[in-house]
């Protein structure tokens, strides 16, 4: 099961989804999981639902919602020599940005690295960090200016290269694990649900432009689906030295059951009773008025859908290599597993199934 898990989280964070431009992936998608669901559809937003049906009448819809898009940047400007300024899509780290490896996703992918004046020729910034518009991208091309504009056009999508590794006991490393690592492991856990143990019809919410919007495309998705309940799972900030310890999670002790005035108390005290029922390991977390993730927005769709939010672990959140553990990412594939079967939830939330 482990060696299925980590397959399929890089698979899924290896594929481009900047935000704004996950529609790019609806055919990588399609080859991932076409044969797992009943029916993979997208919206004008750039959702992606990806459908497996129980086959009973007036069974509850259930969703279970990870957002696809990953943070990234957007070319602003071209310059002489094989440089390109960039524009951050979401919450970058710029502390440690310089150097990495980076994709530009233009007429054809090309590789390229953030570069910046080196300290030694900063005069008068000495111990500071250089700000966003004062890096680039080296693209180290042969191509005269119009050549270089006509490739890489302004507004060009650039991300992080997948670049992925596994280290100490059970951790890995890599990009866009926020919140691709969630999404991948959900719709694992979907797919093995046997068809006649799901409480109902499933929607994975493969959602859209959760890290520039305040409102995400979630709501897009609820609008057009209609779910009875739903469980959104995002990545938590992990606990490392010097972070305060009530605001993350420790890695390696399953993922975090959050209560929060944004989301549904009683859904959210049945989840974590399914927690210790199934003896599925987990961590409790207070976000007393926003968790910060697509849970608020779910919330407040429609006449209201009772929803849950369950947050995964990750250190180096927003970087180039965020790091998670394989035994959380095993909990949530369980949890997830579970939550989709909950007879006792579905007739709570969804109505009674006929058969």
């Amino acid at each position: 099961m482990r060696d299925r898990i980590k397959r399929a989280i890089r698979e899924l964070s290896g594929v481009m989804t900047v935000s704004g431009f996950e529609y790019r992936a609806t055919e990588r998608i399609r080859e991932l999981y076409g044969e797992l669901f009943d029916e993979i559809y997208s919206d004008r937003v750039g959702n992606h639902l990806l459908v497996r049906r129980c086959g009973k009448n007036g069974a509850p819809k259930i969703m279970v919602d990870a957002h696809l898009d990953e943070i990234g940047f957007v070319v602003s400007e071209v310059i002489e020599g094989g440089f390109l300024r960039i524009a951050n899509l979401g919450g970058i780290d710029v502390s440690i940005l310089q150097a990495s490896d980076v994709i530009i996703y233009g007429e054809s992918e090309l590789r390229g690295v953030v570069a910046s004046v080196p300290p030694h020729l900063r005069s008068g910034k000495d111990g500071e960090l250089p700000e966003m518009h004062e890096l680039l991208v080296d693209v180290g091309l042969g191509y005269g200016y119009d050549e270089l504009c006509e490739l890489i056009p302004i507004g060009t999508p650039v991300g992080f290269a997948p670049v992925y590794s596994e280290f100490g006991e059970g951790r890995m490393a890599g990009k866009s694990f926020d919140d691709k690592a969630c999404g991948a492991i959900a719709a694992l856990a979907v797919a093995d649900v046997p068809t006649g143990e799901l409480a109902g019809d499933v929607y994975l919410c493969l959602s859209a432009r959760e890290e520039t919007s305040g409102i995400g495309g979630i709501y897009s998705a609820c609008f057009n689906s209609r779910p009875d309940y739903a469980m959104v799972i995002d990545v938590n900030l992990g606990a490392a030295p010097d972070a305060p310890e009530r605001e993350t999670v420790e890695l390696g002790k399953g993922p975090s059951v959050d209560y929060s005035a944004a989301t549904d108390r009683a859904l959210t005290k049945m989840t974590e009773g399914l927690c210790t029922e199934k003896e599925i390991p987990y961590s409790l977390c207070a976000a007393p008025s926003s968790t910060g993730t697509n849970a608020a927005s779910v919330n407040l769709v429609g006449e209201g859908i009772p929803v849950v939010d369950i947050g995964l672990p990750l250190r180096n959140m927003h970087t180039y290599n965020e790091v998670l553990c394989l035994d959380d990412c095993e909990a949530l594939y369980r949890l997830v597993g579970e939550f989709v079967r909950s007879k006792k939830i579905a007739e709570r939330f969804g109505g009674e199934v006929a058969i």
